[in-house]
């Protein structure tokens, strides 16, 4: 645990040097005092020696001097570094923009649209260890939930925690498309990767879908769209004066825009009429061409002061009770 410690405040362990007068004193004090007695003769004392509580008598000051260097360590605030190094990878740079608008709590997938597209979404970010994923949402405005970055656990909590209803509702395809290439646009890598899932029409938003589109292909970034949504009718839950109901509403999709922004940047448009279809374009996106990337691991630096604190404290106690039994003096 001390093998890679780091201190907050390094100043304070000079505090330390206020033991150097302390011991100072302690030995000139012992060299000028001490317990007497009047006796008429001192023959009788020549053959005893001293005991082994006279030479133990000095833990007393050790014991306090051990607690006062303790506590300045412990306030200099110790933390163990915990960091991994810098290596090089293979992978692609994909970001997934993924639809939030109320639409995608229909039920025609289980348990509704916006969770098994979820769900579907992070198994891909859990096959993909070296590639750096990131996630955008969209309703009538977008949102980056979460940059690029190879900590896939990070996403994928941030992933589970998205929910319809956190944007005010609509479809701006061309916002979230938009924003997604914006957080492509410095990547070095050769393959860069737009994964759009959305379940309606563009109806929302100063970005238009096919402008969007047209910034993603200036960028090198290939769209893959995703339209999801069964043929016909779908279940939608509906609020009414006798509470949520499902009504059957038509499944509108803007499957022309979609193919469109695929073909401009290079893509594919995939129509999931059931989970399996969004299995379809994650295998399509693991034969695209992978680049070697930098990644730069976090450092996380934890607190060790409390087992320090502790460790004074029963030091503490301890010269107490000896002080008080064991080495008690008798005035």
């Amino acid at each position: 645990m001390w093998s890679n410690i780091v201190f907050a405040n390094p100043e304070l362990l000079w505090l330390g040097t206020i033991l150097i007068p302390m011991i100072v004193w302690y030995i000139l004090r012992n060299r000028t005092s001490g317990a007497s007695i009047s006796v008429s003769g001192i023959a009788a004392f020549k053959k005893g020696g001293s005991s082994l509580k006279v030479y133990l008598r000095h833990m007393l000051f050790v014991l306090r001097c051990l607690v006062i260097a303790v506590l300045i360590v412990a306030i200099a605030r110790p933390q163990s570094n915990k960091s991994w190094d810098e290596m090089s990878t293979e992978g692609i740079d994909i970001m997934i923009a993924i639809d939030i608008s109320s639409s995608m709590l229909a039920q025609d997938f289980k348990p509704n649209r916006l969770l098994d597209a979820k769900d579907k979404s992070v198994r891909f970010i859990s096959g993909r260890p070296d590639d750096r994923i990131g996630l955008v949402t969209f309703a009538a405005e977008s949102f980056t939930q979460c940059p690029l970055t190879t900590d896939h656990a990070v996403l994928i909590n941030l992933f589970k925690d998205v929910e319809s209803g956190m944007l005010e509702d609509g479809t701006a395809i061309g916002m979230g498309l938009a924003t997604a290439v914006n957080r492509l646009r410095e990547s070095k890598a050769k393959s860069k990767v737009v994964v759009l899932l959305t379940d309606g029409v563009n109806n929302s938003g100063a970005i238009d879908p096919l402008t969007a589109a047209e910034i993603a292909k200036t960028f090198g970034v290939r769209v893959y769209t995703i339209g999801v949504g069964t043929n016909g009718m779908a279940p939608y839950p509906v609020q009414t004066i006798f509470g949520l109901q499902l009504q059957q509403m038509e499944v509108k999709i803007d499957e022309d825009i979609l193919r469109e922004i695929s073909k401009i940047t290079g893509g594919e448009y995939f129509r999931a009429t059931g989970s399996a279809k969004l299995a379809d374009i994650y295998k399509e996106i693991d034969e695209l061409e992978k680049t070697k990337i930098d990644v730069k691991h976090f450092s996380k630096q934890d607190e060790e002061y409390l087992p320090l604190a502790l460790l004074a404290g029963i030091i503490l106690l301890l010269e107490v009770v000896l002080r008080h039994t064991l080495f008690r003096r008798i005035p």
